[in-house]
């Protein structure tokens, strides 16, 4: 086996913790109470999943919920109930982030979409009073690239981006599909499964 030279992380559930039932309370406080026949953290519906791989503007995506869901709320509405899942970025793990890219080559893999990236950005930034994106070698978000976990393609950009060793890579997410997804084109793989924490790992 290879020496680990390089590490790609999730994002939700691995740095930043998330609750996706926040949002399915927002949505059913303003009246829609079957949220998670949309989105779930293990499928989306085309709509989703067109936002998270950055094929509709968030203006469309607003649209296209309204009609879809058959309810009349506000952009403004719809958007604090869809951030309501992100909860907080536990200072420790982002102290040990920085530990540990003193060691490997860090990198980020997520999927996201524009509403949730510029409010967890803006989270980050007034929080640690820095750039999260900073934190790393180099980001990749599905709504940037077009591309979403867990398809091979995704990782395959990431690793050709970098130019990469697949050997010396390991990818640590808390999806099992993802998980899946990565160890087909031959990274080295964490299943990070609640309640353990990257502060438990052994790197």
């Amino acid at each position: 086996m290879h020496k680990i030279r390089n590490i790609i992380f999730d994002l939700g559930g691995v740095i930043l913790n998330i609750d996706l039932k926040q949002s399915e309370l927002a949505f059913a406080e303003l009246g829609l109470g079957n949220f998670n026949e949309y989105y779930t953290l293990q499928s989306a519906t085309p709509l989703f999943q067109q936002l998270e791989a950055g094929m509709i503007t968030p203006e469309t995506f607003f649209n296209e919920f309204r009609r879809l869901a058959k309810i009349e709320l506000t952009n403004e509405q719809i958007k604090v109930a869809w951030n309501a899942l992100l909860l907080d970025f536990p200072a420790e793990r982002i102290k040990w982030l920085k530990q540990i890219s003193k060691r490997y080559n860090i990198y980020l893999l997520s999927n996201t979409n524009q509403i949730h990236y510029d409010a967890f950005i803006n989270t980050f930034k007034k929080e640690f009073n820095e750039e999260f994106n900073g934190l790393f070698i180099k980001t990749y978000y599905s709504h940037q690239l077009g591309l979403r976990k867990p398809s091979k393609e995704i990782f395959e950009t990431v690793l050709k981006n970098e130019n990469l060793n697949v050997a010396e890579t390991v990818f640590i997410d808390d999806s099992d599909a993802n998980i899946s997804a990565a160890n087909a084109v031959g990274l080295q793989t964490i299943y990070l499964r609640t309640p353990k924490t990257i502060l438990e790992l052994d790197l």
